[in-house]
Protein backbone atom coordinates (compact mmCIF):
# COMPACT_ATOMS: atom_id res chain seq x y z
CA UNK A 1 0.00 0.00 0.00
CA UNK A 2 1.40 3.39 -1.02
CA UNK A 3 1.31 6.17 1.58
CA UNK A 4 1.11 9.70 0.17
CA UNK A 5 1.41 12.76 2.37
CA UNK A 6 -0.37 15.92 1.28
CA UNK A 7 0.73 19.07 3.06
CA UNK A 8 -2.56 20.97 2.90
CA UNK A 9 -5.65 20.64 5.06
CA UNK A 10 -8.38 19.71 2.57
CA UNK A 11 -12.09 19.04 2.93
CA UNK A 12 -12.83 15.37 3.33
CA UNK A 13 -14.66 15.16 0.00
CA UNK A 14 -11.58 16.67 -1.69
CA UNK A 15 -9.41 14.01 -0.05
CA UNK A 16 -11.84 11.32 -1.24
CA UNK A 17 -11.62 12.50 -4.86
CA UNK A 18 -7.82 12.72 -4.77
CA UNK A 19 -7.65 9.25 -3.23
CA UNK A 20 -9.64 7.91 -6.20
CA UNK A 21 -7.09 9.51 -8.54
CA UNK A 22 -4.14 8.05 -6.61
CA UNK A 23 -5.71 4.61 -6.66
CA UNK A 24 -5.67 4.64 -10.45
CA UNK A 25 -1.90 4.23 -10.11
CA UNK A 26 -1.37 2.39 -6.83
CA UNK A 27 -3.45 -0.37 -5.27
CA UNK A 28 -5.00 0.53 -1.89
CA UNK A 29 -3.26 3.91 -1.84
CA UNK A 30 -4.04 6.26 1.05
CA UNK A 31 -3.53 9.99 1.51
CA UNK A 32 -2.45 11.49 4.83
CA UNK A 33 -2.00 15.00 6.15
CA UNK A 34 0.48 13.85 8.79
CA UNK A 35 2.53 10.66 8.49
CA UNK A 36 6.11 9.53 9.04
CA UNK A 37 8.05 7.95 6.19
CA UNK A 38 5.60 8.54 3.34
CA UNK A 39 6.23 6.87 0.00
CA UNK A 40 5.41 10.08 -1.88
CA UNK A 41 5.00 13.71 -0.90
CA UNK A 42 2.63 16.06 -2.78
CA UNK A 43 2.16 19.78 -2.21
CA UNK A 44 -0.74 21.72 -3.70
CA UNK A 45 -1.47 25.37 -4.38
CA UNK A 46 -4.95 26.50 -5.31
CA UNK A 47 -7.05 29.64 -5.59
CA UNK A 48 -10.09 31.04 -7.42
CA UNK A 49 -10.18 34.59 -8.79
CA UNK A 50 -12.74 36.10 -11.17
CA UNK A 51 -14.17 32.67 -11.97
CA UNK A 52 -10.71 31.34 -12.87
CA UNK A 53 -9.59 28.25 -10.93
CA UNK A 54 -5.82 27.93 -10.52
CA UNK A 55 -4.15 24.80 -9.16
CA UNK A 56 -0.60 23.48 -9.00
CA UNK A 57 1.02 20.40 -7.53
CA UNK A 58 4.58 19.28 -6.80
CA UNK A 59 5.36 15.61 -6.29
CA UNK A 60 8.60 14.75 -4.53
CA UNK A 61 9.92 11.19 -4.45
CA UNK A 62 13.35 9.55 -4.51
CA UNK A 63 15.03 12.93 -4.85
CA UNK A 64 13.02 13.77 -7.97
CA UNK A 65 10.43 16.52 -8.42
CA UNK A 66 7.43 16.54 -10.75
CA UNK A 67 5.38 19.72 -11.24
CA UNK A 68 2.01 20.45 -12.85
CA UNK A 69 -0.18 23.55 -13.20
CA UNK A 70 -3.74 23.98 -14.41
CA UNK A 71 -6.26 26.79 -14.82
CA UNK A 72 -9.83 26.94 -16.04
CA UNK A 73 -12.12 29.95 -16.54
CA UNK A 74 -15.90 29.65 -16.18
CA UNK A 75 -18.51 32.01 -17.61
CA UNK A 76 -20.62 32.16 -14.43
CA UNK A 77 -19.98 32.30 -10.68
CA UNK A 78 -21.76 29.00 -10.14
CA UNK A 79 -23.44 27.84 -6.97
CA UNK A 80 -21.44 26.86 -3.91
CA UNK A 81 -21.85 23.21 -4.90
CA UNK A 82 -20.65 23.93 -8.45
CA UNK A 83 -17.64 25.84 -7.13
CA UNK A 84 -16.71 22.87 -4.96
CA UNK A 85 -16.95 20.50 -7.94
CA UNK A 86 -14.82 22.84 -10.06
CA UNK A 87 -12.06 22.97 -7.47
CA UNK A 88 -12.03 19.19 -6.99
CA UNK A 89 -11.78 18.78 -10.75
CA UNK A 90 -8.89 21.27 -10.96
CA UNK A 91 -6.99 19.54 -8.14
CA UNK A 92 -7.57 16.18 -9.82
CA UNK A 93 -5.97 17.50 -13.01
CA UNK A 94 -2.67 18.36 -11.38
CA UNK A 95 -2.48 15.25 -9.21
CA UNK A 96 -3.18 13.03 -12.21
CA UNK A 97 -0.53 14.85 -14.22
CA UNK A 98 2.30 14.51 -11.69
CA UNK A 99 1.47 10.85 -11.06
CA UNK A 100 1.47 10.16 -14.80
CA UNK A 101 4.89 11.85 -15.02
CA UNK A 102 6.24 9.82 -12.11
CA UNK A 103 4.86 6.39 -13.07
CA UNK A 104 4.90 6.67 -16.86
CA UNK A 105 1.33 5.31 -16.83
CA UNK A 106 -1.15 7.08 -19.09
CA UNK A 107 -4.71 7.11 -17.75
CA UNK A 108 -6.86 7.06 -20.87
CA UNK A 109 -10.00 7.90 -18.90
CA UNK A 110 -8.26 10.93 -17.41
CA UNK A 111 -9.81 12.16 -14.18
CA UNK A 112 -13.06 10.26 -14.79
CA UNK A 113 -13.41 7.69 -12.02
CA UNK A 114 -17.17 7.13 -12.22
CA UNK A 115 -19.07 4.13 -13.53
CA UNK A 116 -20.88 5.76 -16.49
CA UNK A 117 -18.77 7.96 -18.80
CA UNK A 118 -21.41 7.62 -21.53
CA UNK A 119 -23.89 9.33 -19.22
CA UNK A 120 -21.61 12.38 -19.19
CA UNK A 121 -21.53 12.32 -22.99
CA UNK A 122 -25.34 12.24 -23.16
CA UNK A 123 -25.52 15.14 -20.67
CA UNK A 124 -23.30 17.28 -22.89
CA UNK A 125 -25.25 16.20 -25.98
CA UNK A 126 -28.55 17.25 -24.43
CA UNK A 127 -27.02 20.63 -23.57
CA UNK A 128 -26.80 21.23 -27.32
CA UNK A 129 -23.07 20.72 -27.80
CA UNK A 130 -21.87 19.39 -31.14
CA UNK A 131 -19.80 16.23 -31.47
CA UNK A 132 -16.61 18.29 -31.80
CA UNK A 133 -17.53 20.47 -28.83
CA UNK A 134 -18.19 17.42 -26.67
CA UNK A 135 -14.82 15.97 -27.66
CA UNK A 136 -13.14 19.22 -26.68
CA UNK A 137 -14.80 19.23 -23.25
CA UNK A 138 -13.88 15.60 -22.59
CA UNK A 139 -10.30 16.20 -23.62
CA UNK A 140 -9.61 19.53 -21.89
CA UNK A 141 -11.85 19.34 -18.83
CA UNK A 142 -11.51 15.63 -18.08
CA UNK A 143 -8.26 14.59 -19.85
CA UNK A 144 -9.98 11.73 -21.68
CA UNK A 145 -7.87 10.29 -24.51
CA UNK A 146 -8.85 10.51 -28.18
CA UNK A 147 -9.23 6.72 -28.26
CA UNK A 148 -11.79 6.69 -25.44
CA UNK A 149 -13.65 9.69 -26.85
CA UNK A 150 -14.05 7.86 -30.15
CA UNK A 151 -15.33 4.81 -28.26
CA UNK A 152 -17.94 6.96 -26.49
CA UNK A 153 -19.00 8.53 -29.78
CA UNK A 154 -19.53 5.11 -31.36
CA UNK A 155 -21.54 3.85 -28.39
CA UNK A 156 -23.83 6.88 -28.20
CA UNK A 157 -24.46 6.66 -31.94
CA UNK A 158 -25.58 3.02 -31.59
CA UNK A 159 -27.72 3.80 -28.54
CA UNK A 160 -29.64 6.53 -30.34
CA UNK A 161 -30.14 4.25 -33.34
CA UNK A 162 -31.44 1.46 -31.08
CA UNK A 163 -33.71 3.71 -28.98
CA UNK A 164 -34.59 6.79 -31.04
CA UNK A 165 -36.77 8.06 -28.18
CA UNK A 166 -34.00 7.65 -25.61
CA UNK A 167 -34.47 11.20 -24.31
CA UNK A 168 -38.21 10.61 -23.77
CA UNK A 169 -38.14 7.04 -22.47
CA UNK A 170 -38.28 8.24 -18.86
CA UNK A 171 -42.06 8.28 -19.23
CA UNK A 172 -41.92 4.48 -19.33
CA UNK A 173 -40.45 1.96 -16.89
CA UNK A 174 -38.28 -1.16 -17.13
CA UNK A 175 -38.28 -4.12 -14.76
CA UNK A 176 -35.51 -6.23 -13.26
CA UNK A 177 -36.49 -9.57 -11.69
CA UNK A 178 -33.89 -11.26 -9.49
CA UNK A 179 -33.74 -15.03 -8.96
CA UNK A 180 -30.89 -15.55 -6.47
CA UNK A 181 -29.88 -19.16 -7.14
CA UNK A 182 -26.95 -20.69 -9.02
CA UNK A 183 -25.43 -24.17 -9.22
CA UNK A 184 -22.36 -22.72 -7.43
CA UNK A 185 -21.02 -19.23 -6.75
CA UNK A 186 -18.17 -17.91 -8.91
CA UNK A 187 -15.09 -16.59 -7.13
CA UNK A 188 -15.38 -13.07 -8.62
CA UNK A 189 -19.14 -12.71 -7.99
CA UNK A 190 -20.84 -10.36 -5.53
CA UNK A 191 -24.36 -10.68 -6.95
CA UNK A 192 -27.08 -12.39 -4.89
CA UNK A 193 -26.19 -15.96 -5.85
CA UNK A 194 -26.82 -18.89 -3.53
CA UNK A 195 -26.19 -22.57 -4.27
CA UNK A 196 -29.58 -23.96 -5.19
CA UNK A 197 -29.21 -27.49 -3.78
CA UNK A 198 -29.02 -26.63 -0.06
CA UNK A 199 -31.74 -24.02 -0.50
CA UNK A 200 -34.04 -26.66 -1.94
CA UNK A 201 -33.44 -28.83 1.11
CA UNK A 202 -34.48 -26.00 3.44
CA UNK A 203 -37.53 -25.13 1.34
CA UNK A 204 -36.27 -21.63 0.59
CA UNK A 205 -36.52 -22.01 -3.18
CA UNK A 206 -40.24 -22.79 -3.03
CA UNK A 207 -40.90 -20.08 -0.42
CA UNK A 208 -38.94 -17.53 -2.44
CA UNK A 209 -40.87 -18.35 -5.61
CA UNK A 210 -44.17 -17.97 -3.74
CA UNK A 211 -43.10 -14.50 -2.64
CA UNK A 212 -41.88 -13.59 -6.12
CA UNK A 213 -45.27 -14.45 -7.65
CA UNK A 214 -46.97 -12.20 -5.11
CA UNK A 215 -44.53 -9.33 -5.66
CA UNK A 216 -44.96 -9.49 -9.44
CA UNK A 217 -48.76 -9.43 -9.10
CA UNK A 218 -48.79 -6.51 -6.67
CA UNK A 219 -46.30 -4.40 -8.61
CA UNK A 220 -48.13 -5.25 -11.84
CA UNK A 221 -51.36 -4.07 -10.27
CA UNK A 222 -49.81 -0.66 -9.56
CA UNK A 223 -48.43 -0.45 -13.12
CA UNK A 224 -51.84 -1.21 -14.61
CA UNK A 225 -53.71 1.20 -12.34
CA UNK A 226 -51.30 3.99 -13.28
CA UNK A 227 -51.26 3.17 -17.00
CA UNK A 228 -47.49 2.73 -16.91
CA UNK A 229 -45.90 1.37 -20.07
CA UNK A 230 -43.13 -1.24 -19.66
CA UNK A 231 -40.11 -0.86 -21.96
CA UNK A 232 -38.11 -3.99 -21.12
CA UNK A 233 -37.88 -6.83 -18.60
CA UNK A 234 -34.64 -8.46 -17.49
CA UNK A 235 -34.48 -11.71 -15.53
CA UNK A 236 -31.17 -11.82 -13.65
CA UNK A 237 -29.75 -13.11 -10.42
CA UNK A 238 -28.15 -15.49 -9.74
CA UNK A 239 -29.12 -17.57 -12.70
CA UNK A 240 -32.88 -17.56 -13.44
CA UNK A 241 -32.54 -20.86 -15.33
CA UNK A 242 -31.20 -22.58 -12.21
CA UNK A 243 -34.79 -23.37 -11.17
CA UNK A 244 -36.88 -26.12 -12.81
CA UNK A 245 -38.65 -25.67 -16.16
CA UNK A 246 -42.14 -25.88 -14.58
CA UNK A 247 -41.14 -23.19 -12.06
CA UNK A 248 -39.93 -20.96 -14.90
CA UNK A 249 -43.17 -21.57 -16.80
CA UNK A 250 -45.28 -20.52 -13.81
CA UNK A 251 -43.24 -17.34 -13.29
CA UNK A 252 -43.56 -16.25 -16.92
CA UNK A 253 -47.29 -16.89 -16.80
CA UNK A 254 -47.55 -14.60 -13.78
CA UNK A 255 -45.36 -12.01 -15.53
CA UNK A 256 -47.62 -11.83 -18.60
CA UNK A 257 -50.79 -11.86 -16.52
CA UNK A 258 -49.56 -9.16 -14.14
CA UNK A 259 -47.77 -6.56 -16.23
CA UNK A 260 -49.72 -4.19 -18.49
CA UNK A 261 -49.84 -4.56 -22.28
CA UNK A 262 -47.31 -7.39 -22.61
CA UNK A 263 -47.53 -7.16 -26.39
CA UNK A 264 -45.97 -3.67 -26.24
CA UNK A 265 -42.91 -4.70 -24.19
CA UNK A 266 -39.94 -4.06 -26.45
CA UNK A 267 -37.62 -6.72 -25.01
CA UNK A 268 -37.50 -9.57 -22.49
CA UNK A 269 -34.14 -11.07 -21.52
CA UNK A 270 -33.48 -14.16 -19.41
CA UNK A 271 -29.97 -14.75 -18.08
CA UNK A 272 -29.07 -18.38 -18.74
CA UNK A 273 -25.47 -17.52 -17.99
CA UNK A 274 -24.52 -20.83 -16.45
CA UNK A 275 -24.50 -23.44 -19.25
CA UNK A 276 -24.98 -26.20 -16.67
CA UNK A 277 -28.54 -24.91 -16.07
CA UNK A 278 -29.73 -25.08 -19.68
CA UNK A 279 -31.95 -27.98 -20.77
CA UNK A 280 -34.20 -28.60 -23.79
CA UNK A 281 -37.24 -28.36 -21.49
CA UNK A 282 -36.21 -24.88 -20.30
CA UNK A 283 -35.56 -23.67 -23.83
CA UNK A 284 -39.05 -24.86 -24.81
CA UNK A 285 -40.52 -22.85 -21.93
CA UNK A 286 -38.73 -19.73 -23.16
CA UNK A 287 -40.04 -20.34 -26.69
CA UNK A 288 -43.56 -20.88 -25.36
CA UNK A 289 -43.56 -17.36 -23.96
CA UNK A 290 -41.83 -15.78 -26.97
CA UNK A 291 -38.57 -15.09 -25.14
CA UNK A 292 -35.54 -15.54 -27.38
CA UNK A 293 -32.94 -13.19 -25.86
CA UNK A 294 -30.76 -15.16 -23.46
CA UNK A 295 -27.16 -15.28 -22.25
CA UNK A 296 -24.95 -18.35 -22.41
CA UNK A 297 -21.77 -17.18 -20.72
CA UNK A 298 -18.45 -18.97 -21.17
CA UNK A 299 -16.37 -16.29 -19.34
CA UNK A 300 -13.36 -18.33 -20.53
CA UNK A 301 -12.73 -21.19 -22.94
CA UNK A 302 -10.06 -22.74 -20.70
CA UNK A 303 -11.23 -25.56 -18.44
CA UNK A 304 -8.54 -24.90 -15.82
CA UNK A 305 -9.75 -21.32 -15.49
CA UNK A 306 -13.38 -22.39 -15.05
CA UNK A 307 -12.33 -24.72 -12.23
CA UNK A 308 -10.26 -21.99 -10.58
CA UNK A 309 -13.16 -19.53 -10.48
CA UNK A 310 -15.74 -22.06 -9.27
CA UNK A 311 -17.77 -22.61 -12.42
CA UNK A 312 -18.70 -26.30 -12.39
CA UNK A 313 -19.10 -26.76 -16.12
CA UNK A 314 -16.68 -27.46 -18.95
CA UNK A 315 -15.86 -25.52 -22.07
CA UNK A 316 -17.46 -28.25 -24.16
CA UNK A 317 -20.68 -27.91 -22.16
CA UNK A 318 -20.76 -24.19 -22.96
CA UNK A 319 -20.44 -24.95 -26.67
CA UNK A 320 -22.98 -27.78 -26.54
CA UNK A 321 -25.58 -25.68 -24.68
CA UNK A 322 -25.10 -22.72 -27.02
CA UNK A 323 -25.71 -24.98 -30.02
CA UNK A 324 -28.69 -26.57 -28.26
CA UNK A 325 -30.26 -23.16 -27.70
CA UNK A 326 -29.53 -22.10 -31.27
CA UNK A 327 -30.91 -25.28 -32.81
CA UNK A 328 -34.08 -24.98 -30.70
CA UNK A 329 -34.76 -21.49 -32.02
CA UNK A 330 -32.97 -19.01 -29.75
CA UNK A 331 -32.14 -16.22 -32.20
CA UNK A 332 -30.60 -13.61 -29.91
CA UNK A 333 -27.87 -15.06 -27.71
CA UNK A 334 -25.38 -13.02 -25.68
CA UNK A 335 -22.06 -14.37 -24.44
CA UNK A 336 -19.69 -12.89 -21.85
CA UNK A 337 -15.91 -13.04 -21.74
CA UNK A 338 -13.79 -11.77 -18.86
CA UNK A 339 -10.36 -10.23 -19.38
CA UNK A 340 -7.78 -10.92 -16.66
CA UNK A 341 -9.10 -14.11 -15.08
CA UNK A 342 -6.58 -16.02 -12.91
CA UNK A 343 -3.62 -17.47 -14.80
CA UNK A 344 -4.89 -16.18 -18.14
CA UNK A 345 -2.88 -14.07 -20.53
CA UNK A 346 -2.87 -13.10 -24.19
CA UNK A 347 -2.70 -16.69 -25.44
CA UNK A 348 -5.69 -17.89 -23.41
CA UNK A 349 -7.76 -14.85 -24.33
CA UNK A 350 -6.98 -15.28 -28.02
CA UNK A 351 -8.19 -18.87 -27.70
CA UNK A 352 -11.47 -17.61 -26.17
CA UNK A 353 -11.92 -15.19 -29.07
CA UNK A 354 -11.21 -17.95 -31.60
CA UNK A 355 -13.85 -20.20 -30.02
CA UNK A 356 -16.37 -17.33 -29.89
CA UNK A 357 -15.81 -16.74 -33.59
CA UNK A 358 -17.01 -20.26 -34.35
CA UNK A 359 -20.32 -19.61 -32.56
CA UNK A 360 -21.04 -16.02 -33.66
CA UNK A 361 -23.40 -14.97 -30.84
CA UNK A 362 -25.58 -11.95 -31.59
CA UNK A 363 -23.85 -9.98 -28.84
CA UNK A 364 -20.65 -10.24 -26.82
CA UNK A 365 -19.95 -8.46 -23.54
CA UNK A 366 -16.26 -8.09 -22.75
CA UNK A 367 -15.74 -7.57 -19.02
CA UNK A 368 -12.49 -6.57 -17.36
CA UNK A 369 -11.98 -8.37 -14.07
CA UNK A 370 -12.79 -6.22 -11.06
CA UNK A 371 -11.80 -7.04 -7.50
CA UNK A 372 -15.15 -6.50 -5.82
CA UNK A 373 -14.82 -6.08 -2.09
CA UNK A 374 -17.12 -8.92 -1.03
CA UNK A 375 -15.97 -11.51 -3.58
CA UNK A 376 -14.04 -14.63 -2.61
CA UNK A 377 -11.34 -13.63 -5.09
CA UNK A 378 -10.75 -10.29 -3.38
CA UNK A 379 -10.66 -11.82 0.07
CA UNK A 380 -8.04 -14.35 -1.07
CA UNK A 381 -5.96 -12.39 -3.56
CA UNK A 382 -2.82 -14.43 -2.96
CA UNK A 383 -4.65 -17.49 -4.29
CA UNK A 384 -5.53 -15.85 -7.63
CA UNK A 385 -2.71 -14.65 -9.88
CA UNK A 386 -4.10 -12.20 -12.44
CA UNK A 387 -2.60 -10.40 -15.44
CA UNK A 388 -0.67 -7.14 -15.10
CA UNK A 389 -1.76 -3.78 -16.54
CA UNK A 390 0.07 -4.04 -19.92
CA UNK A 391 -1.34 -7.53 -20.47
CA UNK A 392 -4.96 -6.63 -19.75
CA UNK A 393 -4.62 -3.54 -21.96
CA UNK A 394 -3.33 -5.75 -24.77
CA UNK A 395 -6.26 -8.14 -24.26
CA UNK A 396 -8.74 -5.27 -24.49
CA UNK A 397 -7.12 -4.16 -27.75
CA UNK A 398 -7.49 -7.73 -29.03
CA UNK A 399 -11.20 -7.67 -28.15
CA UNK A 400 -11.70 -4.35 -29.95
CA UNK A 401 -9.94 -5.64 -33.08
CA UNK A 402 -11.82 -8.96 -33.03
CA UNK A 403 -15.24 -7.34 -32.68
CA UNK A 404 -14.56 -4.94 -35.56
CA UNK A 405 -13.43 -7.79 -37.81
CA UNK A 406 -16.49 -9.88 -36.93
CA UNK A 407 -19.11 -7.20 -37.47
CA UNK A 408 -19.85 -6.20 -33.87
CA UNK A 409 -20.38 -2.60 -32.71
CA UNK A 410 -19.92 -1.27 -29.16
CA UNK A 411 -23.27 -0.13 -27.74
CA UNK A 412 -22.92 0.17 -23.97
CA UNK A 413 -20.09 0.66 -21.51
CA UNK A 414 -19.56 0.85 -17.80
CA UNK A 415 -16.64 0.91 -15.42
CA UNK A 416 -16.08 -0.36 -11.87
CA UNK A 417 -13.86 0.37 -8.92
CA UNK A 418 -10.72 -1.77 -8.65
CA UNK A 419 -11.02 -2.79 -12.30
CA UNK A 420 -7.81 -4.15 -13.79
CA UNK A 421 -5.82 -1.61 -15.78
CA UNK A 422 -8.38 1.14 -15.08
CA UNK A 423 -10.20 -0.20 -18.15
CA UNK A 424 -13.90 -0.79 -18.83
CA UNK A 425 -16.62 -3.31 -19.62
CA UNK A 426 -18.03 -3.02 -23.13
CA UNK A 427 -21.10 -4.59 -24.69
CA UNK A 428 -20.80 -5.33 -28.42
CA UNK A 429 -23.52 -6.54 -30.75
CA UNK A 430 -24.33 -7.29 -34.35
CA UNK A 431 -26.38 -4.44 -35.88
CA UNK A 432 -29.96 -4.52 -34.62
CA UNK A 433 -29.22 -6.95 -31.76
CA UNK A 434 -28.46 -4.37 -29.04
CA UNK A 435 -30.06 -4.86 -25.63
CA UNK A 436 -32.50 -2.09 -24.77
CA UNK A 437 -32.33 -2.93 -21.06
CA UNK A 438 -28.53 -2.66 -20.96
CA UNK A 439 -28.71 0.80 -22.48
CA UNK A 440 -31.43 2.23 -20.25
CA UNK A 441 -29.94 0.93 -17.01
CA UNK A 442 -26.45 2.19 -17.80
CA UNK A 443 -27.60 5.62 -18.95
CA UNK A 444 -30.09 5.93 -16.05
CA UNK A 445 -32.76 7.42 -18.32
CA UNK A 446 -35.76 5.72 -16.73
CA UNK A 447 -36.95 4.05 -13.54
CA UNK A 448 -35.89 0.40 -13.17
CA UNK A 449 -38.35 -1.41 -10.93
CA UNK A 450 -36.55 -4.15 -9.01
CA UNK A 451 -38.52 -7.28 -8.09
CA UNK A 452 -37.17 -10.36 -6.34
CA UNK A 453 -34.19 -11.20 -4.20
CA UNK A 454 -31.39 -8.62 -4.20
CA UNK A 455 -33.19 -6.50 -6.79
CA UNK A 456 -32.46 -2.78 -6.66
CA UNK A 457 -35.16 -0.33 -7.69
CA UNK A 458 -33.72 2.84 -9.17
CA UNK A 459 -36.30 5.60 -9.20
CA UNK A 460 -35.43 8.19 -11.87
CA UNK A 461 -37.47 11.38 -11.87
CA UNK A 462 -38.41 11.83 -15.55
CA UNK A 463 -38.28 15.62 -15.23
CA UNK A 464 -35.20 16.29 -13.10
CA UNK A 465 -33.24 13.05 -13.48
CA UNK A 466 -32.85 12.83 -9.69
CA UNK A 467 -32.22 9.25 -8.59
CA UNK A 468 -33.30 7.47 -5.43
CA UNK A 469 -32.91 3.77 -4.72
CA UNK A 470 -34.54 0.98 -2.77
CA UNK A 471 -32.97 -2.46 -2.32
CA UNK A 472 -34.79 -5.72 -1.72
CA UNK A 473 -33.00 -8.08 0.72
CA UNK A 474 -30.18 -10.09 -0.88
CA UNK A 475 -30.56 -13.27 1.15
CA UNK A 476 -33.53 -15.54 0.29
CA UNK A 477 -34.59 -16.06 3.90
CA UNK A 478 -34.69 -12.32 4.56
CA UNK A 479 -36.60 -11.75 1.32
CA UNK A 480 -39.20 -14.33 2.32
CA UNK A 481 -39.69 -12.55 5.66
CA UNK A 482 -39.90 -9.01 4.29
CA UNK A 483 -41.05 -8.95 0.64
CA UNK A 484 -44.49 -7.63 1.65
CA UNK A 485 -42.87 -4.63 3.35
CA UNK A 486 -40.77 -4.10 0.21
CA UNK A 487 -43.91 -4.03 -1.92
CA UNK A 488 -45.50 -1.37 0.31
CA UNK A 489 -42.36 0.76 0.36
CA UNK A 490 -41.85 0.70 -3.40
CA UNK A 491 -45.50 1.55 -4.09
CA UNK A 492 -45.19 4.47 -1.68
CA UNK A 493 -42.05 5.69 -3.46
CA UNK A 494 -43.63 5.24 -6.90
CA UNK A 495 -46.66 7.24 -5.81
CA UNK A 496 -44.44 10.03 -4.50
CA UNK A 497 -42.35 10.07 -7.68
CA UNK A 498 -45.22 10.19 -10.14
CA UNK A 499 -47.27 12.63 -8.06
CA UNK A 500 -44.26 14.92 -8.33
CA UNK A 501 -44.18 14.32 -12.08
CA UNK A 502 -47.86 15.22 -12.47
CA UNK A 503 -47.40 18.32 -10.34
CA UNK A 504 -44.49 19.47 -12.52
CA UNK A 505 -46.51 18.87 -15.69
CA UNK A 506 -49.36 20.98 -14.33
Amino acid sequence: MKKIIIHESFKQDWINVLTHIANLFFEDCKLYEIIEDPDLSVRFQYKMENNVYYTASKLEVDGKTFISTYSKKYDTDGTEKEQNIRMKRALSHVLLDVLEQYTGIKQHWGILTGVRPTKLYHKLRKQGLTRNEIAEVLQTDFRVSTEKIQLLESIVERQLATIPDLDEIGKEISIYIGVPFCPTKCAYCTFPAYAIAPNRKTGRVASFLDGLHIEMREMGKWLKENDMKVTSIYWGGGTPTAIESDEMDALYETMFESFPNPESIREITVEAGRPDTITPEKIEVLKKWGIDRISVNPQSYTDETLKAIGRHHTVQETIDKFLLARNLGMNNINMDLIIGLPNEGVEEFQHSLNETEKLQPESLTVHTLSFKRASEMTQNKDKYKVADRPTVSRMMEMAQKWTRENGYNPYYLYRQKNILGNLENVGYSKPGEESIYNIVIMEEVQTILGIGCGAATKFVNPKTGKITQYHNPKEPYQYILSFENAIEKKIEMLNDLYRVQLKNEC
